[in-house]
């Protein structure tokens, strides 16, 4: 909880005690209404309201209307009260206090970890249009088909020092509301939480150019859901180009204020029609990066904004992405040379990679629940498993002709990749430390792209590390090139 979300806790729990319990005062009573107004309006305007204090704000609201009474009628009201009519309106408030208390520690307002670079982060948002793909879930006839993109860059941290960081936007509580089931409402708060990233500072000229890497997010969520991994990449010099994928992705805001809200699939009667269609969505993404990175190359040239221009190494580009990002990754890789090195975070193998493999370096990373579903024996199967998976990962990843990297994380759920082990830890990382697991992920992936686009040999890529014991390198997709020659 935070500081004065405690505070409001503790005036409350005081006012409860004052009324109920103490001799009527009239200066005491002066007090408790002006600590519990006092406490409620500091939390309000420098913390702001959240819904998870609602039962708290509840009864604070009802004791202030007792106290105000109090005051302006001292001789009302004084008849002697029974004890266990007391201590039975005392539970009753301290419940309803406790459930405030109890949402405020499940949906906590987190810190998120700090980057471990030496640079500051910067970002731009920018809305692309792709003039020659129509976009067929449009409302719209003939509507091309448009993008949002963030570009995530290094800063100087003294450009950075006194300006103010962005937080996390709406759309990470939309996401989350659509892969759960959960109220959206119930993330509201998101908005208060703080990131590291600043709007508006100049780019870092430290270096001449700087590695890209372009990230997928996953269906029905966003591409600001794994922001502890964009920001340690940019911290270490890469420029971080998020990608959202209109009908997809959970919810896409254009410049304009119009959305385009995630699509569900279709019922297909069999596992096959479904194939065939992730197929198809994934080579709309895939179309998608190609374009981005198409856009990043034109930038480079000239970039209208000044931002880009000369700054982006097209020589060392990386892709990764979660869930169908990471399926968009691997396809990507096969389709498209430009794209060096990627890494898939439990992603699908749907289209030319479940067949051809890959000749870029390429790392697998998979959750110990989704892997146990690859046990023909196991009778109970991860809900992201699908049938065709198994062999089209074995496919891909036996035709690759670079080094493979297979690694299953213990502890982990399909969606510990994302910031979910933050955003409520009593729920989404029961067996692991949150902070713990975030830096899995950005670790890893780090890494991976400090190995195969920096050309920085890691030590954290040659096996079990006794700083992440969840991490397996498993065989046989583990492999280095030189060693299947």
């Amino acid at each position: 909880m935070r500081v004065l979300e405690i505070l409001v806790i503790v005036s409350v729990v005081a006012a409860i005690a004052g009324v109920l319990f103490v001799k009527r005062n009239r200066r005491l009573d002066q007090l408790l209404l002006a600590f519990t107004g006092l406490s409620m309006l500091l939390h309000g305007v420098i913390e702001h309201l959240r819904i998870q204090m609602v039962p708290a704000y509840a009864v604070a609201v009802v004791l202030v209307v007792v106290f105000i009474r109090r005051l302006l009628k001292p001789d009302a009201g004084q008849q002697f009260k029974p004890l266990l009519g007391k201590l039975l309106l005392s539970l009753a408030a301290l419940a309803v206090t406790g459930v405030a208390v109890y949402l405020s520690v499940l949906l906590p307002v987190f810190s998120q970890p700090e980057p471990t670079g030496s640079y500051a982060i910067g970002t731009v948002s920018r809305q692309l249009t792709d003039e020659s793909r129509e976009e067929t879930l449009s409302a719209e006839p003939d509507d091309k088909r448009k993008l949002m993109i963030n570009i995530w860059y290094p800063v100087d941290p003294e450009e950075a020092s006194g300006r103010s960081v962005e937080h996390y936007p709406s759309e990470l509580g939309e996401a989350i509301s659509l892969v759960f089931g959960i109220p959206k409402q119930l993330f509201s708060h998101v908005t208060e939480i703080p990131t590291h990233v600043v709007e508006g500072a100049a780019l870092s000229a430290k270096e001449t150019g700087y590695p890209v890497l372009l990230f997928s997010p996953g269906v029905r969520s966003t591409r600001f859901q794994s922001m502890s991994a964009v920001e340690e990449l940019v911290s270490q010099g890469y420029i971080v180009v998020g990608m959202d994928h209109p009908y997809t992705s959970a919810k896409v805001t254009f410049e304009d204020g119009h959305s385009a809200l995630y699509e569900p699939d279709p019922d297909y009667a069999t596992s096959q029609e479904l194939y065939e269609h992730n197929i198809t969505g994934v080579s709309i993404r895939v179309a998608d990066a190609r374009f981005v990175l198409d856009k990043l190359t034109e930038w480079n040239a000239a970039d209208p904004d000044g931002l880009l221009q000369g700054k982006l190494d097209l020589e060392r580009v990386g892709i990764f992405g979660h869930s169908y990002g990471g399926a968009t990754t691997a396809e990507a890789l096969a389709q498209d040379s430009r794209f060096k090195a990627g890494v898939s975070l439990e992603g699908g193998f749907w289209g030319d990679v479940a067949h051809t493999g890959l000749q870029q370096p390429f790392m697998y990373m998979m959750s110990g629940g989704t892997a146990e579903s690859l046990d023909p024996a196991a009778t109970k199967k991860d809900k992201v498993f699908y049938e065709e998976f198994a062999p089209d990962l074995d496919s891909a990843m036996k035709h690759s002709t670079s080094d493979t990297y297979y690694l299953t994380i213990d502890h982990f759920i399909h969606q510990s990749f994302t910031e979910i082990a933050l955003l409520s830890p009593a729920l989404f990382a029961k067996d692991i430390d949150p902070v713990h697991n975030v830096d899995i992920t950005r670790s890893y992936v780090r890494a991976f792209f400090d190995q195969y686009l920096k050309n920085e040999p890691q030590q954290l890529l040659e096996g079990p590390s006794p700083d992440y014991p969840e991490v397996h390198f498993d065989s046989p997709y583990t492999k280095k090139a030189v060693e299947s020659e």
